[in-house]
């Protein structure tokens, strides 16, 4: 049995069965049978069908958003979002079954047409830091090109993935096309790794067990994406706009009490404004509201597990020989709480500095000019996303090129829409999500020559 625990009280919220291998195996023979009825229906049914689930999680936006925070401990606002991106993702989704065309290629002696087909069945590996979105990232559109999908969501976050299986029964959708298997990694997840009737395996998580899959996955040619780590700067240049720039940073790297790949943890700030930002960041890091996250008020929760928050602990433990900085509020007694947390004085290549923490840590570096800034964003082996801030249009441009990063924002904060795609670079990740070419990534392209001579 897999144990549920509220992370602001510690409470115990639920205990879910784990699945077994059998029960994967058995799970991939009903997803099969539902996939061939699903592939073979009117792409506006599928469409209309999908559209229906997106209705019905709309009008369970509050309960899934509840539960979020019970299992997960992110602030209901936060949690409102991520129901709410459920069902836009399964609305954009609905919109690409119709329009999931094939190409006619000119070719001498006859007709070449591409028709794009459906991998069959796919296994989703889910993380607990954003259980409901990053499932619907591969559910949603792995579904509307005619796939089945299994979805294994992180032991500790269950609740929602279950709760969103029952909504696409409600909505009509076949028995066996969407099944939920909780599970432990090295059981339920390496059954759904190595099952050859898995067509793709796509995972979000840590690039160690990232890394394993892939390997795992090679040995049956099996097709993978991968949304791994992430140590993403925050780049801020002596033209920006510093109040602007500081009054932003926080929330980069401390929403979800930083428990985000794409949190901006390195924030480099150019030398001759250094003090300035400091300044300006301090009182806006201190006023940040940590608590119980069922407040509206509240703008940081507690950590995922006590795992988690040893882990962080141990970053700042290390750092705090040779570090200064700007150290928040957080509850003290029951719950996984670490305060708002900003280190300086480190050595840039120092572990807290290069290495993926996941909390509520972020490093603040000097840098002397534009060169020094991209030698010092790209100094990790991360390149998932980052932050330019900078009124200068051209050095905007230019920086944007020269981080190794797949997803960019300048003057914000902006890292993940539906309708554009996101990935990784280097550890980061493999392959691309979301956009307007999700639907693609669970298709097999198949090449049909037509010969017209007599």
């Amino acid at each position: 049995m897999l144990q549920v625990l509220n992370p602001a009280t510690e409470e115990l919220v639920a205990t879910v069965p784990a699945a077994t291998p059998a029960d994967v195996d058995a799970a991939v023979a009903r997803a099969a049978a539902a996939q061939r009825g699903w592939a073979a229906a009117a792409p506006a049914d599928r469409a209309r069908l999908l559209r229906r689930f997106a209705a019905v999680v709309d009008d369970h936006v509050e309960e899934l958003a509840r539960l979020e925070v019970t299992e997960a401990g992110h602030t209901i606002g936060n949690a409102r979002w991520e129901a709410g991106n459920v069902r836009d993702l399964l609305d954009f989704a609905a919109g690409g079954v119709e329009r999931l065309n094939g190409r006619q290629i000119p070719v001498a002696g006859g007709l070449d047409i591409t028709i794009l087909e459906p991998l069959g069945v796919v296994g989703v590996i889910a993380p607990w830091n954003f259980p409901m979105p990053i499932a619907a990232w591969a559910t949603a559109p792995a579904l509307a090109a005619g796939n089945a999908v299994l979805l294994k969501p992180a032991e500790t976050t269950p609740l929602t993935a279950l709760r969103l299986a029952g909504l696409a029964l409600e909505a009509g959708l076949p028995e066996g096309l969407f099944q939920v298997l909780p599970g432990t990694g090295p059981v339920a997840g390496n059954a759904l790794v190595e099952h050859p009737g898995i067509a793709k395996i796509v995972f979000t998580g840590s690039t160690a067990v990232g890394k394993s899959i892939m390997a795992k996955c090679a040995g049956q040619v099996k097709r993978v994406t991968l949304e791994l780590g992430g140590k993403s700067p925050n780049i801020v240049f002596a033209d920006a706009d510093l109040e602007a720039a500081a009054a932003a940073t926080p929330m980069s790297f401390l929403d979800n009490s930083g428990q985000d790949c794409c949190a901006r943890t390195r924030v480099l700030v150019q030398r001759s404004v250094y003090d300035r930002f400091l300044e300006l960041l301090a009182p806006a890091i201190e006023e940040i509201v940590v608590g119980d996250p069922a407040d509206e008020r509240t703008q940081m929760g507690p950590l995922i597990s006590r795992a988690q928050l040893d882990r962080v602990r141990s970053y700042v433990d290390g750092a705090a020989e040779s570090a200064s900085g700007i150290r928040g509020k957080a509850p003290e007694g029951p719950g996984f709480w670490f305060p708002p947390t900003v280190l300086t004085g480190v050595a840039e290549d120092a572990p807290c500095a290069v290495e993926e923490i996941f909390g509520p840590v972020a490093v603040v570096l000097p840098f002397e000019d534009e060169a020094d800034a991209i030698r010092l964003a790209n100094a990790t082996e991360y390149g998932l996303s980052g932050s330019l801030w900078t009124r200068d249009v051209g050095r905007a441009l230019r920086a944007s090129r020269a981080v190794r990063a797949g997803n960019l924002s300048v003057n914000s904060h902006s890292s993940v829409r539906y309708a554009t795609p996101f990935g990784g670079y280097r550890q980061s990740g493999l392959g691309r999500e979301l956009g307007p070419d999700a639907l693609t990534a669970f298709t097999e392209t198949k090449n049909v020559f037509i010969s017209t001579e007599a």
